[in-house]
Parts: C-alpha cells; sequence; structure tokens
C-alpha cells in the first residue's frame, strides 16, 4: 500500500467535540480492483467507525438528535441549544432535521436486520398476539401500527392512504412472514379492519382467533344508541341558547355587584356551611348565591370523568342540572325573599331556565335518552369496562391479576353477558307504545348478534416447546390507543399546536419503531444497551460496505416490502404545491387561449350557429 493523499477536515462528534481530522489514504502499490471494478483503497484513521458516511458529524450525535426528537419530543432550536452549550457542537436547525430524518432510517434498517433475533424472541414467549390499529388528525396522515401485545414492541408501522383492507391486509402479512404467523389478532370493529384481520387468518397455517376489542364494541354500542337522542337534545338546546342566557346572567350579576363581589363571595361560603337553613340570606351574599346556582348549572362539564361520549352525556347533564335548578328556584319562591333587590335577581333566574320547559318534546326525549342510557351503563357494567384515559374505556379491576384470577374474570363476564342478554329478550316488549324502548333493546342484539362471537377466545394454550399452559390476550385494544395518545401528545408538545393534522402528514412512519427503545428487553437485542447504539450504526455500515453489490441488493429484496399507495381523495401537501403553483394557472389559461371554446346558438325554426 501507497500513501495516495492526504484529507483534513472539520468534524464533530459528542465523544470529541469539534475538532480538525486528518487522514492518510493508501491505495495499492500495483493498482488492485476489487470485483465491482473499485480501486482497493484504505483509510489510516479509524474515522468509518465514528463519522457518518458524507458528512462532518458522528454516529453519536445523529442518535443524540434522533433520540431527542422522538423519545423526549424536543424542538430543533431545543436540540440545537443543548449540543452548542452541552458539547460545543454547532449547528443549523435544517441539519438537525436531515440527521432526525436519517436516524430513523438507520432505526428502520437496524429494526429489519434484527428481525430473527425479534422473532426468536416472540416464539419463546408462546407466539405474539398481534394488535392493529390505526389513527389520523382530520383524515390526514393515516397510520397504521402493529404491535406484539406481550412484549409491547412496535413491529411495522406504515402511513396508508385510509383505513382500508387492502392496505391492512398487505402490511399484516409482512409482519406474519418477517416474525412468524400470531397467536391471536386483536383489532377494532371498522370493517376495513374487520375484512383485512379475516382475510390475515383464513391465510394462515394454524387455526387462530380474531378478536374484537371490547372497549370499541361498547363504544359502537353506545354511539348507535345514545347519538341520536343526544342530537337532537343538543340541536334544541343549541337553538334555546341556554349556555348563553346563563353565562350572561351570571356576568351581570358580577358586574352588578362590582367591588363588592369578594364580601358577596365570602356570605355565600357562609350560607354553604349553614346545615339547617335553606332560605335565602339578603343583599350582595343572596345575589351570589343565585349567581353561583346559575354558574352550576352551565358547569355541567366538571361532572364528566372520561369526557367522551358515549360514556358522558354532557347535553343530557345539562338539561339535568337546568331542571333541577328551575326546581330550587320555585322552592326559594314559595316564600320569597324580603330583600326586594334578590328576589328580582331570583325571578330573573327562573325566566332563564324558563326556556327549558318552552319545548314541549323537550321532556320526551330527555326521557327516552335516559332509559338509553340506562341500558348503556347496564352494559357497560355487565362487560365491567369504566371509563379510563384517553376515552377509552378500560376493566375496571385496575390491581394486577394472577393467570386464574384473570380467567375467572373472563368466564363471569361471559356469564354476565349471556344472563343481560337473556333479561333484554324478556324485558323486550311485542307491541305497546314502547317502541323506542323495544328499537333500543333490538340495538344491543343486533351488535351482539354481529360481534358476539369476536368477543370471546382470550385464551392461548401455548406448545409443549413453550412449556405448555395457559397465556390471555387483552379484552381491550387499548395498546395502540394509549401508543397513539403518547404519540399526538409528543407531537403537540413539539410543535405547540392543537391541530396535528400537517404534523402528522409529514411525520415518517419509522417514528413509531424508535418507541420501541423504551422497552428494555428490545433494546438488550438489538444493540444491547443505548449507550451502543451509535456503535450498532457504524458496524451496520460496514457491513453493507463489505458486501457486494448484488448481495446487498438480494438482501433487500429478501422480504417484499407492502408498498400502499398513499394517494387519497384528499389533499396531501405534494398535491397542494402543484395545483396552487402559478405555472398551474399560466397552463390553464394557456390552454384556454389556444382552443376557445366551441358554442352552438340555437335559432328560430330550427336553424343552428357554431361559434
Amino acid at each position: 500500500m501507497i500513501v495516495q493523499k492526504t484529507v483534513s477536515r472539520s468534524v464533530q462528534t459528542l465523544e470529541h467535540g469539534p475538532f480538525r481530522l486528518r487522514e492518510v489514504v493508501h491505495e495499492c502499490a500495483v493498482g488492485c480492483r476489487r470485483p465491482d471494478e473499485r480501486l482497493v483503497m484504505r483509510r489510516a484513521s479509524g474515522s468509518a467507525e465514528r463519522l457518518l458516511p458524507g458528512r462532518s458529524v458522528g454516529y453519536d450525535v445523529m442518535d443524540f438528535i434522533g433520540r431527542r426528537r422522538f423519545l423526549d419530543n424536543r424542538q430543533r432550536e431545543e436540540i440545537r441549544a443543548e449540543l452548542k452549550n452541552d458539547h460545543g457542537i454547532a449547528l443549523s436547525t435544517g441539519e438537525i432535521s436531515g440527521l432526525a430524518r436519517l436516524f430513523l432510517d438507520y432505526v428502520r434498517r437496524l429494526h429489519e436486520a434484527c428481525a430473527p433475533r425479534l422473532r426468536r424472541a416472540l416464539a419463546q414467549d408462546g407466539g405474539w398476539p398481534m394488535h392493529a390499529d390505526a389513527t389520523c388528525e382530520d383524515g390526514r396522515g393515516t397510520m397504521l401500527v402493529i404491535i406484539a401485545g406481550w412484549r409491547r414492541w412496535v413491529l411495522g408501522s406504515w402511513k396508508i392512504p385510509t383505513e382500508n383492507a387492502e392496505a391492512i391486509l398487505a402490511c399484516a402479512r409482512l409482519m406474519t412472514q418477517r416474525f412468524g404467523e400470531p397467536c391471536a389478532v386483536m383489532r377494532d370493529l371498522g370493517r376495513a379492519m374487520i375484512s383485512a384481520c379475516d382475510d390475515l387468518v383464513a391465510g394462515l397455517s394454524a387455526t387462530i382467533k380474531a378478536l374484537g376489542c371490547h372497549s370499541h364494541f361498547l363504544a359502537d354500542v353506545g354511539r348507535d344508541l345514545l347519538k341520536p337522542g343526544h342530537d337532537a337534545l343538543r340541536d334544541t338546546l343549541r337553538r334555546l341558547k341556554m349556555r348563553g342566557a346563563l353565562r350572561t346572567f351570571a356576568r351581570d350579576m358580577g358586574r352588578e355587584l362590582g367591588g363588592e363581589l369578594g364580601t358577596a363571595r365570602e356570605g355565600f361560603l357562609d350560607w354553604q356551611q349553614q346545615p339547617e337553613s335553606h332560605d335565602l340570606p339578603e343583599g350582595n351574599a343572596g345575589v351570589a348565591v343565585v349567581r353561583g346556582l346559575a354558574q352550576w348549572v352551565f358547569d355541567y362539564a366538571a361532572a364528566e370523568k372520561s369526557r367522551n361520549f358515549p360514556f358522558d352525556r354532557p347535553y343530557l347533564d345539562l338539561y339535568d342540572r337546568g331542571v333541577r335548578a328551575r326546581r330550587v328556584v320555585d322552592g326559594w319562591l314559595r316564600t320569597p325573599p324580603e330583600d326586594r333587590r334578590v328576589l328580582r335577581v331570583l325571578r330573573r333566574l327562573g325566566r332563564v331556565l324558563d326556556l327549558l320547559r318552552q319545548e314541549p318534546d323537550l321532556v320526551r326525549v330527555a326521557r327516552d335518552l335516559r332509559v338509553r342510557a340506562n341500558l348503556f351503563d347496564e352494559l357497560r357494567k355487565t362487560l365491567r369496562l369504566s371509563p379510563g384515559a384517553y376515552g377509552r374505556s378500560q376493566p375496571c379491576s385496575k390491581r394486577p391479576m394472577t393467570l386464574l384470577q384473570a380467567r375467572a374474570e373472563l368466564r363471569n363476564v361471559r356469564a354476565a353477558l349471556k344472563r343481560f342478554v337473556a333479561s333484554l329478550r324478556k324485558r323486550r316488549p311485542q307491541r305497546g307504545p314502547a317502541q323506542d324502548f323495544r328499537e333500543a333493546i333490538d340495538v344491543i342484539l343486533d351488535h351482539l348478534k354481529r360481534h358476539g362471537k369476536s368477543l370471546w377466545g382470550h385464551e392461548v394454550r401455548l406448545s409443549a416447546k413453550t412449556g405448555c399452559g395457559v397465556r390471555l390476550v387483552e379484552r381491550t385494544n387499548n395498546l395502540c390507543e394509549h401508543f397513539f395518545h403518547a404519540i399526538k401528545h409528543g407531537e403537540r408538545r413539539r410543535s405547540g399546536r392543537k391541530n396535528l393534522a400537517r404534523d402528522f402528514e409529514l411525520l415518517p412512519p419509522e417514528s413509531a419503531l424508535v418507541q420501541n427503545f423504551n422497552h428494555p428487553d428490545y433494546v438488550a437485542i438489538v444493540c444491547g444497551s443505548l449507550e451502543r447504539l451509535p456503535r450498532v450504526f457504524a458496524e451496520m455500515d460496514a457491513t453493507e460496505r463489505r458486501k457486494r453489490p448484488r448481495q446487498l441488493e438480494a438482501d433487500r429484496q429478501e422480504v417484499p416490502v407492502p408498498q400502499p399507495g398513499t394517494e387519497t381523495g384528499s389533499l396531501p401537501i405534494i398535491d397542494r404545491r402543484l395545483i396552487r403553483s402559478e405555472d398551474m394557472r399560466r397552463m390553464i389559461d394557456a390552454v384556454i387561449r389556444s382552443r376557445p371554446p366551441r358554442i352552438t346558438i340555437s335559432g328560430g325554426f330550427g336553424a343552428a350557429a357554431t361559434v
């Protein structure tokens, strides 16, 4: 080997900070060439183990940026400031964005390269239950993920046009090829998801169960059961402008009290602490009590636990509070307060609440909705699901259960559901005026008829190789729901935006794979520890450089990656840029000018002329 050239350049790594690197490049003295006709060369320094190919930063810098961006959800300026202050590394925000995207590509390659080892770990567990779900924001940026339920690893993530069966099936089949056949499938009750999972199960060699999420089942029943009545009640209360009238009343009373509002609140507090007397106090304290009653009515949202329909019925709560407040006003008016000012304010609040009595059908709508709500709550208690975090229902028992307790819980829930169905059929009126009650029962029975078979079969029997025994699949698909909530929460923290439509459209699907680094068992398999991740990335590049081009291409085509189309009826960002450009308008005008329209003008007596 002889010296070909000496290269000097400025580089930056977390290990050494910014420094000047001097490399000596050697080549074969007799001009030997590799099979691909490249000259045999060797660099004297170990820069390839630390620096990214074609860049002046190290693998550790890219790893630092990627984990800060997708695990800690830091903004670019935050990452830039931390690199500058703690490590003396100066990078632009654009370079930080580029390195973050490059980090995702390395994570995807590492995940695919470690698929055989991950597959063996899943097989040692007795298989893996597939949890599949998709999410989007305002119909844009639909992301599909498939998670191994027992390990909670994200095995795959993709951007798909919509939640359609063809795209879901292609991604699910790729996961079975790469990680083995699942022992069960947990999915929601969407038509596309049901069709895709049924087709997947039909094509597998083993007989497994496609399970329906109990949480989604309960929510679907609740929407079909309560939405018509709740929408009618909502439209009526909005037309009456109930909330606006109550807020106006409370604001006017606050302005009337003015500087005495603090003293009036103290009198309000003293009145609340009197256990025997229920009469209104006099003066400012009485006005504050009436004002507080109005505020209590339009503060109905505070009583909601999950703030998610159909588990909470906000407009039914508003109506109930308004009716109760009107009864309180009537009780006070039976023995009118002697203070004429308090009496005037009380009568004004009564006139505001009288809006509920102006609609003759309002009482019937609220009564029917309450009957349906009671049926829904009865079904929820039968399934032993309670409103939980992120607006999703979850099993009532929050304490960890043993396997025997969990199996007994499943049997008890199934037996309770059978008794509930028998009770519904017994209570269902065959004829008569109770038509709404009959239709409500039919809604529940229809859902049970369509989805009842998919609600059971959570016990998975393990093979002799894995120690026999039984393992349970979760009753809900909340694993995916909580995962999506965490991603959206992190994106809101990073962007500061409530609506994530644009962020989700630009968010690469590989960002979901980064969340696997939160699981120590996954980290131990793919890289040993997070501190070794930059070194593993460097070894991946070194391995690919040693491979022949044909072998490398064969490795990449070993497992066909599904490419679901990303075209939808909406306007993606790239299409918006095309159709809103000045060139688009210019081309349209040019075509119109070059080819004027042919207009046929009809005259009298059947004559016609073409212009």
